[in-house]
């Protein structure tokens, strides 16, 4: 019987893979890149082989070391996609260790400088990285539903529905959804 993956498997398989074609474009070991990314070698080995998924925050510093959005990282990975994306279509990537998710709405291409991401905190979800994959991105944050405290370059925001926060990201970032409320919102990153 044939072994066939899922599409989260193979989404993950070549996740995989281009992690590990990244570092081998820089030249790195493994160690390296544990130093550059502050990710442990042992976990790096882990992710390259597909024994584990990344979370969010791993996902982030690798992304920081490689000077990649995270969300350039994954479109990397996922399929190319039509000018009309349906809601079916577009790719979902969760962290249920960290309760995120997000719905690449508009992916990022070659052709386009902006990408759009619908992401949803579970209630008591913290989510922090340690420094921006680009210095200078540009983000503009439109709260849909709950409540969201964003700390970006040191400065804490609480954002209801209907509020949006622009900034452009150039050190630490977090984001806290209270034990109280989840959030959903629309991230745009140009």
């Amino acid at each position: 019987m044939e072994n066939t993956l899922t599409p989260e498997q193979a989404t993950e398989q070549r996740l995989a893979q281009r992690l590990r074609q990244l570092r081998l474009e820089q030249g790195w070991s493994l160690d390296q890149l544990a130093a550059q990314s502050q990710v442990s070698r042992a976990t790096l080995s882990r992710l390259e082989n597909a024994d584990v998924s990344p979370t969010t925050s791993v996902l982030g510093r690798l992304c920081a070391a490689y000077g990649l959005s995270m969300s350039r990282l994954l479109r990397m990975v996922e399929d190319d996609f039509p000018p009309l994306l349906r809601l079916a279509d577009q790719p979902v990537w969760s962290d249920a260790q960290t309760g995120f998710r997000r719905r690449s709405v508009s992916p990022p291409s070659q052709a386009l400088a902006g990408e759009a991401l619908e992401c949803e905190l579970d209630a008591g979800a913290h989510i922090a990285y340690a420094t921006s994959p680009r210095p200078g991105m540009e983000h503009h944050l439109l709260m849909q539903e709950g409540k969201l405290a964003v700390t970006v370059n040191g400065q804490r925001h609480e954002l209801l529905p209907g509020d949006c926060l622009r900034y452009q990201l150039s050190g630490p970032s977090a984001f806290d959804a209270p034990p109280d409320s989840g959030a959903r919102y629309v991230l745009f990153i140009v």
